[in-house]
């Protein structure tokens, strides 16, 4: 297995000053739902976000797949980026210190 992360960022910066539409509730509620999925799965170590509201906000998500391709899987298949809520940008990752055991 090999390392990956990924960091999402909102598609409407304001999307949390603003409060969300029924479908981006929908599509987060989703992604939250996903990603607790994967991480019971053993595929997601660590997943998170700023606490911040404003156009800098982002979130990560560090998990495992046994290639390139299969972690593609993993980016494409959360509904927060499947559903256009969020922006993903996905590259191989080694945890140095501090890894969360998966």
């Amino acid at each position: 297995m090999a390392e990956f992360i990924y960091v999402l960022r909102p598609v409407r910066a304001d999307m949390l000053e603003t409060g969300l539409t029924g479908r981006e509730g929908a599509a987060l509620a989703d992604h939250f739902a996903y990603l607790q999925a994967q991480a019971t799965r053993g595929v997601v170590r660590l997943a998170g976000r700023t606490v911040t509201t404003g156009p800098e906000t982002f979130g990560i998500v560090i998990f495992d797949a046994a290639d390139e391709t299969a972690a593609r899987s993993v980016v494409q298949n959360d509904p927060a980026v499947r559903d256009g809520i969020m922006t993903a940008e996905m590259w191989p990752f080694r945890v140095a210190l501090g890894g969360v055991a998966g």
